[in-house]
């Protein structure tokens, strides 16, 4: 514990403390106002969705009913997460920091969290210094339609340390899409259409990667492989199946 914590420790005494966890009892440490600040993350993409606030009865609303509640300090008074809009968050799990003063609420969110509409609430940017953003175009709906063959996407992201990073860029671009359902947009359309839709796309992707096989065609089997792998996503995004789970599953199967 740093020495400036240590002189703040009387200020941040716990408020009607102690709440279960696979530790034991946990002191939640309020603020003076009684709030703890709650970072909200989707589950599957890992995205963080918005930064809110909760007392201790927003909060034990939140664990009680598997939803988040909020403290809205604008209007002082809780807030259950899309109660009017309809774009709940279901809770996976809850964590804590170290300090036991900021918590980190895991959701599969059932719309947009932004209230402009946006899957996330940080959707702005600022621009670092010396960053080369010509690696961000895969963006586009190239990239969405094609998977990893999209054209003009940047081949430095696959490579060294980042050669799995399109991955989660897709993940990330699939979740957003979900939540946002932007018209006109390729995932929109299979997510609309439902399971079926999906599993057939899956289905056929999976043909054409074994007919560009057989050809001995590597760029045919390498733009076929690159739609399998992103209708694959879609699929685990539509079952609410994180694409870490199936990377741990890998992981043991490796370590057997």
């Amino acid at each position: 514990m740093t020495e400036s914590l240590k002189e703040n420790e009387a200020a941040h005494q716990p408020v009607n403390g102690e709440l279960a966890s696979e530790e034991g009892l946990v002191a939640i440490r309020w603020d003076e106002r009684g709030l703890i600040p709650a970072i909200v993350q989707d589950a599957l993409s890992k995205e963080v969705l918005t930064l809110a606030y909760m007392n201790e009865e927003s909060l034990q609303r939140t664990l009680s009913s598997g939803e988040t509640w909020f403290w809205s300090r604008s209007r002082q008074e809780l807030w259950h997460k899309g109660a009017t809009s309809g774009n709940t968050q279901q809770v996976q799990a809850i964590r804590y920091d170290c300090d036991q003063d900021a918590l980190l609420v895991q959701v599969i969110p059932a719309g947009p969290a932004c209230h402009t509409g946006a899957y996330s609430c940080f959707s702005g940017e600022l621009k670092l210094a010396g960053r080369d953003q010509a690696s961000e175009e895969w963006t586009t709906e190239e990239a969405e339609k094609a998977g990893l063959a999209a054209q003009g996407l940047d081949r430095s992201v696959t490579r060294g340390a980042d050669r799995f990073r399109i991955l989660s860029v897709l993940e990330e671009v699939i979740a957003r899409r979900d939540a946002e359902r932007p018209e006109g947009a390729y995932t929109t359309y299979l997510f609309e259409r439902g399971l079926d839709k999906i599993l057939k796309k899956v289905g056929e992707e999976t043909a054409e990667v074994i007919i560009a096989a057989k050809n001995h065609s590597a760029d045919e089997l390498r733009y076929e492989a690159s739609d399998l792998l992103f209708h694959l996503l879609v699929l685990l995004r539509e079952q609410k199946l994180p694409l870490d789970d199936v990377l741990a599953e890998l992981d043991r199967r490796h370590n057997k």
